[in-house]
This record gives C-alpha cells, sequence and structure tokens, in this order.
C-alpha cells in the first residue's frame, strides 16, 4: 500500500463526524487535538441535500431562507445636530489672524464619512501643537524637534507652524501654578500677547489646572485677546463658574467645557455655562488617555456623547476637543524597552497618532498633539477622511512613515 493510500481522508472524517453531531444534537462542535492541516485553502460547503439527510426539515427551510437573504444595511435615524464653534478670527472677521476654522455641524457619526456622506464629517478636525511657557520635561524624541526654542515660547510657537505646519496653537500657561512659579496674570497675559504677534494661526490657551488661579489668569487672557476669538482651556466645574463666566460672556473667545470621563458631569457643566455663553462659543472635553492607560474608556464617553448628541440630547451636542497629548503618559510611549517594541523615536508618535485617530473616530473635532510627526500623520489621514470612499489594500501601505 503506498504512503498516499495509508493517509486518513481527511474530508471523509470530518463529513462522517458532522453528520453524526447533527443527527443526534442538531449542532456540531469539533474539537482537533494533536492535527496539522497543510493546505491552501480549506473550505466546508454543507450541500442541502446533506442539511436535508441529518437535519429536521424545519431547520432545513431555515437555512435555505437564510441563504436567500440579501443584506440590508441598516437604517439609522439621526434628530439631532452637533452645533459649530468658530475659533480664531481674520482680519475681516475683527481680528488678526491669517485663518479660522469651524469645528462641528455634525448630523451623523464620523464613520459615514468613509461612505461618502459629507453630514457625518462637514467641518475637517482641527490639529493643534502644544507650546508651554516654560522648559519642561519632555520625552526625548519630542525634545528634540524643540530643544532650542523651550524657553522662548513665542519662538516655540512659530517652530510649530512655519516648519510643521501646525492649524492651532495650544499655549499652556503652566507656570502660572502657585506651587511652580506663581507667575502673575499680568505677565501671562504678556506671554499670550507674544505668542500671538508671533503667529497669526488661532490660539488656544490653558492655565495650571489651579481652579482659583485659572480665574483670573483666564480674565487677563480674555482681555489682552478680545478679538482673535482665542479658545480658553479650560472651565471645571471646581471652578466658580458664575464668576468666571460673567467675565467671559461679552468677551469674543471661545470656552472648552472639561469633565473627567463623566457624561453627567459633562451635561451639568454645560447646563451651567449655556447660562452665560452661548453655545456656539462652548465645546466640550470629556478626557481620554493614552492606549493601554485607559483609551478605551475614554473614547467610548466620547462615542457616547456624540451618540447622545445626535439622538437629540442638546445637553451634549457641543464640538469634542481632545488632548492626545495624554498618550506620551504611557511609559511605553517614551521609555527604553526590548527591542521587540522598536526604537521609542518611532512608537512614541505613533502611540500619539494611534490614539489620536481612535478619537478622530469616536467624534472628537479638535485635536491636540506634540510630536511633529503626529501632526503630519494625522492631517493625512483626516484629508483622506474628508475625500470620503472606502479604503483600497495598496493605499493605505505608507499612511505611515519613519521619514519627517
Amino acid at each position: 500500500m503506498s504512503e498516499k493510500e495509508r493517509k486518513p481522508d481527511v474530508i471523509a472524517i470530518l463529513s462522517s463526524a458532522l453528520a453524526e453531531s447533527l443527527r443526534k444534537y442538531g449542532r456540531f462542535e469539533l474539537v482537533f487535538e494533536d492535527v496539522t492541516i497543510d493546505a491552501e485553502e480549506l473550505g466546508i460547503l454543507l450541500q442541502p441535500a446533506f442539511l436535508r439527510e441529518v437535519m429536521p426539515p424545519a431547520v432545513v427551510r431555515r437555512i435555505e431562507e437564510l441563504i436567500e437573504t440579501k443584506f440590508e444595511e441598516p437604517k439609522m435615524e439621526w434628530v439631532g445636530k452637533v452645533n459649530e464653534v468658530k475659533i480664531g478670527a481674520t482680519k475681516g472677521e475683527g481680528g488678526t489672524r491669517d485663518r479660522s476654522f469651524v469645528v462641528g455641524g455634525e448630523t451623523m457619526p464620523p464613520i459615514y464619512r468613509l461612505l461618502g456622506i459629507e453630514e457625518a464629517m462637514p467641518h475637517p478636525p482641527v490639529v493643534a501643537m502644544d507650546v508651554f511657557d516654560m522648559r519642561i520635561s519632555l520625552p526625548r524624541s519630542i525634545r528634540v524637534h524643540f530643544e532650542d526654542v523651550m524657553d522662548d515660547p513665542a519662538e516655540w510657537a512659530k517652530r510649530c507652524v512655519q516648519k510643521y505646519g501646525a492649524e492651532v496653537i495650544n499655549l499652556h500657561l503652566v507656570s502660572t501654578d502657585p506651587y511652580v512659579k506663581d507667575t502673575p496674570p499680568s505677565e501671562a497675559a504678556k506671554v499670550v500677547e507674544e505668542v500671538l504677534q508671533a503667529v497669526k494661526v488661532p490660539i488656544t490657551v490653558g492655565g495650571s489646572g489651579n481652579p482659583e488661579k485659572d480665574l483670573e489668569v483666564f480674565k487677563k487672557v480674555a482681555d489682552v485677546a478680545e478679538g482673535e476669538r482665542v479658545v480658553i482651556n479650560s472651565l471645571t466645574l471646581d471652578m466658580k463658574l458664575e464668576d468666571i463666566c460673567e467675565h467671559l460672556k461679552n468677551k469674543d473667545c471661545v470656552v472648552i467645557a472639561f469633565t473627567p470621563m463623566n457624561l453627567d458631569l459633562a451635561r451639568e457643566l454645560n447646563r451651567k455655562l449655556f447660562d452665560y455663553i452661548p453655545k456656539e462659543r462652548i465645546m466640550m472635553d470629556t478626557n481620554t488617555a493614552g492606549i493601554g492607560y485607559g483609551i478605551e474608556y475614554g473614547f467610548t464617553v466620547l462615542e457616547r456623547a456624540r451618540i447622545a448628541a445626535l439622538k437629540g440630547d442638546t445637553d451634549l451636542q457641543q464640538p469634542v476637543a481632545t488632548g492626545v497629548t495624554n498618550a506620551w503618559a504611557s511609559r511605553e510611549a517614551w521609555a527604553k524597552m526590548d527591542p521587540f517594541w522598536g526604537p521609542r523615536e518611532i512608537r512614541g508618535p505613533l502611540w500619539e497618532t494611534l490614539t489620536a485617530l481612535i478619537n478622530i473616530l469616536a467624534g472628537a473635532d479638535y485635536i491636540m498633539i506634540m510630536h511633529p510627526m503626529t501632526l503630519k500623520t494625522i492631517k493625512d489621514v483626516i484629508d483622506f477622511l474628508m475625500k470620503g470612499g472606502l479604503p483600497k489594500p495598496e493605499d493605505i501601505s505608507d499612511w505611515v512613515s519613519s521619514e519627517f
């Protein structure tokens, strides 16, 4: 007997096992142990004649009905719309910026943009780069791009815009923290003026996170930046909102309402702001985290907020800002690790890029990042999304490149 003849007929064994299982139980489950199947392609086709032999007639009829059924895409009903917010003001709009952006306006989840439906993403998400008013500790893969300008926020901002193409600058006044340098609000406002002079893109101004000090800082910032429609980042439930909102309500600025991954708190904060500030001047930040450090919770909260807004929840119908720079809190983004993880110079921006992409697909409108490679890659992805249409395999192989 030849070697070929001695080998068991795998198809016959499978067919026999399937038939016996179906006869006895109306279902089948196969468990293979110490089995190797060498085949370019393996398919199990259950012919109707085989099914009729081993299954009850009613089950066979149902299977045949399913075979004939055509897939129909489910029709979702979206009754809400995200409010539109304008960032920055050009000369014709009363400011001195060379551009302004509109975010929001969605009437469908962003994934529908891949089907070419413009209402899912009527305005492209805006990508901004972080700048700090003092030298801070940064991962080396970021620091190498800004080492020589980290003591001058105006020059740092110019580097981001002129060399790397930042659309908006996120200026963080971290030195105002009472436990850092306790920089007076008046001096912090001068830094804002210097940055406004250095670059002509819109700017967002963040404080130190101290709720008492930030109130005074934001008042000064709103005064010196009047007409530029700067973004104040951010107002929280820890602040004396009546105080700051009374000052800001007649200023031409936008505010970000920040809450820590809690939609009930997001609704509460938004409702309080609505009493003072028009909805077209409010964005919300539900917070996010880096991959491996809570991204799954962060983006699902954002996604729930967007779906609720599109279903008619007026308390959540604001554009979403998200600080994907939080990705750098993951040690895997910057730490020296086993070679299996790849070089950190590439791993870090990839970590931030994927965090940004996940948030964009969940509904984020305003993206805050730090690494130049992240900026370049995400802008390319946004350009692709705005063109609509599903990707072709040959078109996506070079989305991410180590060259910059």
